[in-house]
């Protein structure tokens, strides 16, 4: 074996259930030199479809798994390797692979959804990561839940604990979402932070959730290290009412299909697994009733009802904020109202820049959250 290091592409494991994956496309001939951080192929799951980028430089020696080929989590996807290195060491490299498997006892592996109680709503959670540093609290858009940060939370527990939560009203948590206001909202956040003993927080919020975090960061600005608002609420009036008002009244598999493509700039990364899992997380009992609590209160006639930008110089942490250029539900120009933060506008990425962007974003946000 060669004492150059040769690297491996493995199939990655976006959310706890997915088990496999499909290559959909290679971006990178053999042969070709690798950045790293480069997007070398797309692979999809039941849930979406995403890049995978190269965490080392290189060359792409071998591609193992060929265009519609599906494998487990973990599985060989290719070969990155110096081109100094034999072919006959790739071979022993790839004769020798082996996929890591889930504990004998069949435990899933990565870790599973817990729940807290804040005051007298059951709030569910996932937890990643160690507990050095200062933790990092997610919290999602309208109609979302804790999977919406599938492609980000792993990668930002290097070093830090990261907690994503159901906001009420989503997921697993209390349908009770009082008179769906920001406030009652904020205080969910505060509360769950205070459950957990998070005394302080590196806090991201996408969408409803990115106002939501700006709201404590207001509230409590000794709790809040830094702030990053994807896609954020609150930074302006202008807001999609339509598809609002689509997803609340979505209640077949056909309306639904119709509705969630505008939250993407490429509307093929919603998948048939992505319309089931959105509708049956509506036909919890509450569920429908309690985004429409919240829509009413939030975006009446399409319109934002709560706009955080006059209070910026009160805000004495860190604040960025991240959209997509081509996001049709909240305009990428409110990225700009929020003075004194750092903007960054993504090109080809929708309302959800942390799905269809995953690495620049996961970058963006490791490089800001310090220490």
């Amino acid at each position: 074996m060669s004492d150059e290091p040769i690297y491996a592409l493995t199939m990655p494991k976006w959310g706890m259930a997915m088990d496999e994956g499909t290559v959909t496309d290679w971006h990178i001939e053999e042969g070709a030199v690798v950045e790293e951080g480069a997007e070398v192929l797309d692979v999809e799951s039941t849930k979406i479809a995403n890049g995978i980028e190269a965490k080392q430089a290189g060359v792409l020696r071998r591609r193992i798994a060929a265009v519609g080929d599906t494998l487990p989590v973990g599985g060989l996807l290719g070969v990155v390797a110096e081109a100094s290195v034999s072919d006959a060491a790739i071979d022993e490299f790839v004769g020798g692979f082996e996929v890591e498997t889930p504990d004998d006892d069949g435990a899933e592996a990565g870790p599973a959804t817990e729940t807290v109680m804040v005051g007298d709503r059951t709030i569910r959670f996932l937890a990643n990561g160690e507990d050095d540093g200062v933790p990092v609290v997610l919290a999602h858009g309208f109609g979302g839940d804790l999977n919406t940060w599938m492609f980000n939370q792993p990668a930002l527990a290097d070093g830090r604990r990261v907690y994503a939560l159901d906001l009420p009203g989503h997921g697993g948590s209390s349908k009770d979402v009082g008179d769906g206001s920001l406030d009652v909202l904020d205080d969910v956040l505060g509360g769950f932070m205070a459950s957990l003993g998070i005394e302080r927080a590196h806090l991201a919020g996408h969408s409803l959730g990115g106002a939501v975090a700006l709201a404590r960061a207001l509230a409590r600005p000794e709790t809040v290290a830094s702030v990053t608002l994807l896609a954020s609420a609150g930074l302006g009036p202008e807001i999609n009412g339509g598809y609002i008002d689509g997803f609340v009244a979505a209640e077949r598999r056909k309306d639904m299909k119709a509705v969630l493509p505008a939250l993407f700039a490429d509307p093929k990364l919603v998948s048939r697994q992505m319309v089931d899992d959105v509708l049956k997380a509506k036909r919890i009992d509450g569920a429908t009733e309690a985004l429409g609590a919240l829509a009413a209160a939030q975006f009446a006639d399409g319109v934002q009802a709560v706009s955080l930008t006059a209070r910026a110089g009160d805000l004495t942490m860190p604040v960025q904020v991240i959209w997509g250029a081509d996001d049709a539900i909240i305009p990428a120009s409110h990225a700009n109202n929020l003075a004194g933060a750092k903007v960054t506008i993504i090109d080809d990425a929708g309302h959800m820049p942390h799905m269809e962007a995953a690495a620049t974003v996961n970058a963006l946000m490791t490089e800001f959250m310090t220490p």
